[in-house]
């Protein structure tokens, strides 16, 4: 064993450094101290919160630790538990709402995550893609057009899309839903959180303001709720959705007449130790609006800010949208797409050389504005880079930050000056 140990412990070794703040590219933040405790005492147990049989403790830990993330979000009553991560979560969302308005569509902005089109794929529902607006956001009226014809029984909204963090205006959303019959699915995988947060700009924070109206929500904690993969959440407002889940076996548990997370889950075998860990990191950090553990989001969201108005006040670059969340976005200087999509790659990559990981996204070119690179093409993408600022220690490394960007950019951009 501690031959195979060392081994492995060598092997681990490739990998980036994801807890540190110089780790500024994709969404990864290390877990807490006491959920990896939690999880690694829970092991010991190795219980399964299909059924209280297989985890009788942890299955008790879940309700309650999921009963506060409803709480977060406004709702007393709710049917919700944990799944392996976002797009099971928003699987079963969407299944819901395939039986509760069979034959119709499902919709969600161009920028929303890619695993909707897929679920929809899975599942046999009509899917379609909505506009985005300059700030990656649904735009309004494509999706009023849409819903004119008719065929739309769920608009997926999201909050924090995950190439730029943009909000959906879920507000606005909910107002053309007095006018159209439609379900209203939240995906805040990565954003939901925020709804603790209250120095949020103008437009999200009314969004966040009215999330309690939803149908349905979810909401990653092994995104911003410091839990170890794979941590996810689904939600329903409307407990009796519960029916759709109904199954018999004939080894059904008969231990209990509890009803069981197996009997609300589309998922079996669950692990328990997941559920212990996130209950224990809420019972030490609770969900309260900006409470401490508000406060490690708050200092995320003025990190990107920060470094976003660097940004703006350098002519090297094009700054993206302004971060609602924690994410951003931006393009290095040039004629055209092509040339500043190379040298988005370079200052990637001389970046890493400094050990400041960014990473880089293709994003749309109305993103930056139509006078960035005329002639470029309405519907063109351009390769920029995007950095995710979610850890608390980010504030305090805005600078060194900047300083490594700066030179990489300078490298990229002049090399035979260097």
């Amino acid at each position: 064993m501690r031959a195979v140990l060392d081994e492995l412990t060598e092997r681990l070794a490739d990998n980036y450094p994801y807890f540190h703040p110089l780790y500024a590219g994709q969404m990864l933040k290390p877990p807490h101290p006491i959920a990896r405790a939690a999880y690694a005492l829970a092991m010991w147990i190795n219980p399964n919160n299909h059924a209280l049989d297989g985890g009788r403790a942890s299955s008790r830990l879940e309700v309650e630790a999921v009963r506060e993330i409803a709480a977060m979000f406004g709702w007393t009553e709710h049917l919700g538990h944990l799944t392996s991560g976002g797009t099971f979560a928003n699987l079963e969302a969407l299944w819901v709402a395939g039986r509760l308005v069979p034959g119709k569509k499902i919709v969600a902005s161009e920028n929303a995550h890619y695993t909707h089109q897929r679920i929809g794929s899975v599942l046999g529902l009509a899917f379609e893609n909505i506009a985005a607006d300059t700030r990656g956001r649904m735009d309004l009226s494509s999706l009023e057009t849409a819903l004119q014809s008719g065929e739309v029984g769920t608009v997926v909204v999201t909050l924090g899309t995950t190439s730029a963090g943009a909000v959906d205006p879920l507000d606005k959303i909910l107002d053309l839903r007095q006018r159209h019959r439609f379900r209203i699915h939240v995906d805040a995988a990565y954003g939901g959180y925020f709804k603790l947060v209250s120095d949020l700009g103008p437009d999200a924070a009314r969004a966040y303001a009215r999330i309690d109206e939803a149908d349905s929500i979810v909401v990653d904690p092994h995104k911003h709720g410091l839990q170890p993969y794979g941590c996810g959440c689904i939600l329903f407002n409307d407990p009796s959705v519960g029916r759709f889940y109904k199954h018999d076996s004939p080894y059904t548990y008969f231990t209990s007449n509890e009803l069981h997370l197996g009997e609300i889950s589309l998922e079996c075998s669950r692990a328990g130790a997941t559920a212990t860990a996130l209950w224990a990191t809420q019972k030490l950090l609770p969900l309260t609006p900006d409470g401490e553990f508000a406060q490690g989001l708050s200092c995320g969201r003025m990190a990107a800010l920060r470094v976003y108005n660097k940004i703006r006040q350098d002519k090297r670059f094009f700054p993206g949208p302004e971060p609602e969340l924690d994410i951003l976005v931006w393009a290095v200087k040039a004629c055209t797409l092509e040339e500043s999509s190379r040298l988005a790659t370079a200052v990637f990559d001389l970046a890493a050389k400094q050990d400041l990981h960014l990473a880089l996204a293709q994003v749309p070119v109305n993103f930056f504005g139509p006078e960035t690179w005329p002639g470029a093409p309405a519907d063109g993408r351009v390769t920029c880079l995007r950095s995710v600022l979610m850890k608390p220690e980010h504030l305090n490394w805005v600078d060194a930050i900047w300083e490594k960007l700066s030179h990489a950019v300078s490298k990229a951009i002049e090399p035979e000056t260097l």
